[in-house]
């Protein structure tokens, strides 16, 4: 046995060499020598994973320099002072030349220099001068300000999101084959929450089902949103700390799958199930839903700017006396729950063929939630068929 059997699924050498390929040649056109990222989870978490295929979970800081002229530093949890030397073409730490280790944790105060300075001894040892940072404005405070006071003015600093972003939007054939992937499990583990429901059962009993079957199927993480109610009051998303109502008959229970499937890749399903008949509000608040998700798929077009759709759609909310949009109501998903592009005022991407996005419109009242989600990719006339296969409606069982 190897160390490789243990990894259920396997990102492609070809794959990492196309992300590694792309960033690259855009760090050049840019003259950006190093990228800096860290990441502490794989729910929002992706850029780690995305560079290395191994994620940042369980709150521990993985940070990553990724050079533009050789192999990747890895800084991570371990023992101090110890380092392990790659060279690059380790198979299962690929791309690294070196791994270099420090018992850091972000519960504890004290430590918070020391990934720090491990990264800014190899920035100053290879006399970088122009380093990117990858979510800079969301980097711990004491991690980014200790790099940057460490370099002093011999490196220039610069955001460097917008150069990664783009290439991580735009889904190759071998993550979108995963992501389908991801989209048929949620479907089956939907499928047996609905055989499984029944009056008596707390909504955690049923999120724990729900959990149990899509780690089976192979799922690493992610989080099933929903708390139930009476027909006629309100019921939400919310996570485990508000499911522990029992479940009585008429209820109902709004549920959001929103885990990864194999290989890490996000995608989200949500759909109401009601322990009896729904009432013509929910169907009604439903059909609306629907209907505005319909729309906002027709406008998902190649060139077609996000933050003009986001205007189109809170129009067509307007316009039927509905509220417009003050969250987001549909994103782009890969390695992380929610990526770029958003469908958003501010956003400043296009649509591109071969982008993975979350289109889940909806709007409360104190008596209803509508809502509806489910993902689609986007091809060359815009979004291709729905990549979940539950159906489009109220479940009544």
């Amino acid at each position: 046995m190897t160390a490789l059997d243990r990894i259920p699924v396997r990102i492609s050498d070809v794959e990492l060499n196309r992300r590694w390929s792309a960033v690259r040649t855009a760090m050049g056109k840019h003259g950006v020598d190093a990228l800096v990222m860290q990441n502490t989870n794989d729910w929002l978490g992706g850029y780690v994973k995305w560079f290395t295929d191994i994620p940042a979970n369980n709150g521990y800081p993985r940070s990553i320099i990724f050079h533009a002229d050789g192999p990747m530093t890895v800084i991570e949890m371990g023992p101090a002072g110890h380092r392990k030397k790659m060279g690059g073409d380790d198979p299962i730490h690929r791309g690294i030349d070196e791994m270099v280790f420090s018992p850091s944790f972000s519960s504890i105060a004290y430590t918070e220099g020391d990934d720090a300075r491990l990264v800014a001894e190899e920035l100053k040892h290879r006399s970088y001068r122009r380093i990117g940072w990858i979510g800079g404005g969301f980097l711990p405070h004491a991690f980014r300000q200790s790099i940057e006071a460490a370099l002093g003015t011999s490196a220039t600093f610069v955001e460097a999101a917008d150069l990664v972003d783009p290439i991580k939007a735009i889904k190759s054939a071998e993550e979108q084959t995963l992501i389908r992937k991801a989209a048929a499990l949620q479907d089956a583990v939907f499928e047996k929450v609905l055989g499984a429901i029944k009056p008596g059962m707390r909504d955690v009993d049923v999120t724990a089902l729900a959990w149990r079957e899509g780690q089976v199927l192979g799922s690493e993480q992610g989080v099933f949103l929903g708390f139930s109610s009476p027909m006629g009051r309100f019921a939400g998303f919310a996570g485990r700390h508000l499911q522990g109502r029992t479940l009585q008959p008429g209820d109902h229970l709004p549920l959001l799958i929103e885990i990864n499937g194999p290989g890490g890749f996000y995608t989200e399903i949500a759909r109401t199930i009601v322990l009896g008949l729904a009432s013509q509000e929910l169907l009604d608040g439903f059909a609306v839903v629907k209907a505005a998700q319909d729309a906002a798929l027709k406008r998902m077009k190649p060139g077609t700017l996000c933050r003009d759709i986001a205007a189109a759609h809170d129009a067509y909310m307007n316009e039927r006396g509905l509220p417009a949009e003050l969250r987001v109501y549909s994103h782009g998903q890969g390695y992380d729950m929610v990526e770029r592009p958003l469908i958003r005022a501010d956003e400043s991407m296009a649509i591109a063929e071969g982008m993975c996005f979350s289109v889940h419109p909806g709007y409360d009242t104190p008596t209803m939630f509508a809502m509806i989600c489910d993902n689609y990719l986007i091809g060359p006339n815009g979004p291709g068929e729905c990549l979940h296969r539950t159906e489009k409606k109220i479940f009544e069982v």
